[in-house]
């Protein structure tokens, strides 16, 4: 027994001393988010970097015991950044896809909602039903979609036929949609719910059920990582894990989305 116990504890010790290391090897972490995707991420009067992935994104460095720089990335730009090491790591609503992770890797997912479709009240979409797609659900109508997202794969694989209208922001498409140039947009609930509160969005509202089928929509957003980074993934599950576990994560929920959770599980 005391064998095994010398065995057990220097195996403890090995696992400590790996943590740390793998910690000191990422003594600073720079993330990039978009700053265009409120209340996820944006730009303050000051052109500060706000929102909830930007919050997360410091609580989670501040509970891994690493220093973070936070940098603004034009979404399009988001992966190749990434990979030409621009940045170490992506926090910024990116849906956890198999596609995406032909090229990197994610940490576990941090936060998930579902889509939903807006538009003028009155209107109403039946896109995704009981697990299907509704065919023909979207006939004659311009949807506007921020491109290079998993809501606009939904509508590229699934309404050939319609016109689909892209943009680089989704303040673009929601700019569109009051000005009277797409009669919808699909997009993340959480952000849609916040655009839906301000003074611009007055006769607008959720025209649609909210849905998240994974073959399209992933499973969540996870911190986007190079493939080759293991250690650094492990270091963000690792201090994600803690936040879950100890409020620190929930008070964020709270503060930016009080009536959603964003990690159900």
């Amino acid at each position: 027994m005391k064998n095994w116990i010398k065995v057990a504890s220097a195996a403890a010790i090995g696992i400590a001393l790996s943590a740390s290391a793998a910690n000191a090897a990422w003594e600073k972490v720079v993330i990039a988010t978009e700053g265009a995707y409120p209340p996820f991420n944006m730009m303050d009067e000051n052109g500060k970097l706000i929102g909830f992935d930007v919050d997360f994104a410091n609580k989670l460095c501040e509970t891994a015991k690493i220093e973070c720089e936070i940098v603004a990335q034009d979404w399009d730009g988001m992966i190749p950044g990434l990979l030409a090491k621009k940045y170490d790591a992506i926090i910024a609503q990116m849906s956890i896809t198999e596609e995406r992770k032909r090229s990197i890797d994610f940490s576990d997912y941090y936060s998930s909602t579902p889509a939903v479709f807006v538009g003028k009240d009155g209107m109403s979409i039946e896109a995704f039903k009981d697990g299907e797609v509704m065919d023909g659900a979207l006939d004659g109508k311009v949807i506007g979609v921020q491109r290079s997202t998993t809501h606009a794969n939904f509508l590229e694989d699934n309404f050939p036929g319609i016109e689909i209208r892209m943009y680089g922001t989704q303040d673009e498409a929601l700019l569109d949609l009051t000005a009277g140039r797409v009669d919808a947009t699909l997009a993340d609930s959480g952000t849609l719910d916040d655009w839906l509160k301000s003074e611009e969005a007055k006769g607008y509202g959720f025209v649609s059920n909210q849905f998240a089928p994974s073959e399209w929509f992933g499973d969540g957003a996870g911190i986007g990582i190079r493939q080759e980074d293991q250690d650094l993934k492990e270091i963000f599950n690792k201090a994600l894990a803690e936040m879950l576990e100890n409020g620190s994560y929930a008070e964020l929920n709270k503060k930016y989305f009080p009536a959603i959770n964003l990690h159900p599980n």
